[in-house]
Parts: C-alpha cells; sequence; structure tokens
C-alpha cells in the first residue's frame, strides 16, 4: 500500500466518517485510498454485535457487505478517487499499524470530540498512534466537509467556502521537520493559512524572579517569539504561498491548541518514536489534543 492513504472501516459512524475525510484527504493528494477492514474472532463490532447470534455465513456476509457498500458510496461522492478494499484478520491495533507501514497516512475514526464525554480514542486509536511511525489522522464521528471550511457570507456551512486555518502546535526547544514540513505541505494544498501555536512556561525558578523584576517577563516572551520566528524563517521561504500566524503565549500548549481547533480544518501536533513494545507513550499535550480538539488531529512521529 505504499503511496496512498488508509483508513480503518469497522462501520461504525466515527469509522465512515474517518472513511470520508480519507477520500477528501486522497483527492488533495492525488493518491489512491484503502480502507481496511479488520476482522476480529470475537469480539465483533458493531453493527455485527447488536445481533444475539450469528452464524459463520451471516458473519462474513456482513463484514464483507460493510467496507464494499462503503467503497461503492465514495466512489460515487468522490469520482476520481481510486478505492480499494482490503480485508484483514487480527487485533485491529496491530493490524492497522503494519498495514499503513507505507503508506501516506493512516486515518482513524474518534468516538466524538467533546470536553464533557471523557476519553474520547478508543483502544485501537490509542495504540496506533503510540506505535505507527507515520502520520495518523484521527477524524471524529459526525465530521463533515463543511466543517473544515469557513461559513459562507450569511453565516451557512459550506463546503465551497475557503479551508479555516491548519494549525501547527510547535515546541521551540524541539521542533522537528517532519513535523512541521506536514503542517505547511497540508496548508498549501488547501490554500489556506498556518497558524502557530507556541504555548510556554518558564522554568519553574524563574517564578520567583519574574515579582521582584516586572520586565523580566516580558523579556522571557520576546525570547520565545523570536525562537518561534528564527524556526519558521526557512520554511516560509519554502512554501511562499502559505499565509503564516505565529501565536506566542504564556501557558498550557494543550489548552492553547485546543482552543484554536474551534476555528482550525486540521490541527497538527508532533509524538516522540519510542521503541518500547508495550504502552501507550504519546505524550501529555498530544494526549490532551487528541481527546479533546474540535477539529481532526493528525499526529506526526518523529525521532
Amino acid at each position: 500500500m505504499v503511496n496512498t492513504v488508509v483508513a480503518g472501516l469497522d462501520g461504525s459512524a466515527e469509522s465512515r466518517a474517518a472513511a470520508e475525510w480519507a477520500a477528501r484527504e486522497a483527492k488533495l493528494r492525488d493518491l489512491p485510498l484503502t480502507l481496511v477492514h479488520v476482522r476480529e474472532p470475537e469480539p465483533v463490532p458493531d453493527p455485527i454485535a447488536q445481533a444475539p447470534l450469528l452464524a459463520a455465513e451471516t458473519l462474513q456476509h456482513w463484514s464483507e457487505r460493510i467496507p464494499r457498500e462503503a467503497a461503492e458510496g465514495l466512489r460515487l461522492r468522490h469520482p476520481g478517487v481510486d478505492v480499494t478494499v482490503e480485508h484483514m484478520s487480527g487485533r485491529p491495533g496491530e493490524v492497522l499499524t503494519r498495514a499503513a507501514k507505507d503508506a501516506a497516512l493512516l486515518v482513524l475514526g474518534s468516538r466524538g470530540l467533546s470536553g464533557i464525554g471523557g476519553f474520547l480514542v478508543g483502544s485501537v486509536g490509542q495504540l496506533v498512534v503510540a506505535h505507527a511511525e507515520q502520520p495518523v489522522v484521527l477524524v471524529r464521528a459526525g465530521e463533515q466537509a463543511a466543517d473544515e471550511h469557513r461559513a459562507d457570507p450569511v453565516g451557512i456551512p459550506s463546503a465551497a467556502t475557503p479551508f479555516r486555518p491548519v494549525v501547527l502546535g510547535l515546541d521551540t526547544e524541539n521542533p522537528h521537520d517532519t513535523v512541521i514540513e506536514f503542517a505547511f505541505d497540508a496548508a498549501s494544498r488547501r490554500g489556506t493559512a498556518l497558524r502557530v501555536v507556541n504555548g510556554w512556561n518558564p522554568p519553574p525558578y524563574y517564578a520567583y524572579a519574574i515579582p521582584a523584576d516586572p520586565e523580566l517577563g516580558p523579556e522571557l516572551r520576546t525570547n520565545q517569539v523570536t525562537a518561534l520566528t528564527e524556526v519558521l524563517k526557512p520554511w516560509q521561504v519554502r512554501f511562499p504561498d502559505v499565509d503564516v500566524t505565529e501565536v506566542c503565549r504564556w501557558g498550557s500548549p494543550a489548552h492553547h491548541l485546543v482552543d484554536a481547533s474551534r476555528e482550525a480544518s486540521l490541527v497538527v501536533v508532533g509524538r516522540r518514536i519510542r521503541r518500547s513494545p508495550v504502552g501507550t507513550h504519546i505524550g501529555p499535550v498530544t494526549h490532551a489534543v487528541l481527546h479533546h480538539s474540535a477539529a481532526p488531529v493528525a499526529v506526526i512521529a518523529h525521532p
């Protein structure tokens, strides 16, 4: 599946939204789309799980029908996108991570994004995000194409208007080219602006110095703004078509990113690759954004 967009599909509302987003992204990238349906021995996913007793033939029928009908619908709604289906067996998290090893990106559904609903990314999504070394995009259930675009002049949602900005969470102390390039490229393909958000807190020992020296706080902020500008300067030369807005604020990076996500078409964050075979090491900022973002989230793995 080299040079393809891969979407995990199990028939749930969130996976259907992910497949739709993946089809739109495949069109932007001029790439084919592969729907991966993973068959588990047990338990089986909805809507199969709603049936108390099913023969093996019925299970096979549902597992083949769901992705086949989804692919047919995607071909109708997204003409020009080459859509294929792959049937695989095993544990979804492990299978999806392997299936997308050489893909441009993997798209999965989340359970809906709301600060009230608790954890929003299921165990499969967390496992894949923590172990995949290619970009993974999480899409909420109910996500529509119009949600990624600005409202029309009278305030009605429309997919025919310009895209909302792409938002990039950037740590100036540990910037990584892979994450920055993905965000600039996403903004360029969408013909929209890039909003780079840098949330920062001074080292603990500055907490005592700032009250005694009122000029120290503004000086620290100036240093952060300068560092952010320097990191972005070569990328603005490389992507001259992308209008960049720099947002450098004191406070929680996750809080600022979640706030910015409300007006974003896509939020891009990084995740450091860890070789541990166990656990879901995502990082606190990325973890918080995944669970509370109002827009699709792209997690970009980096060394």
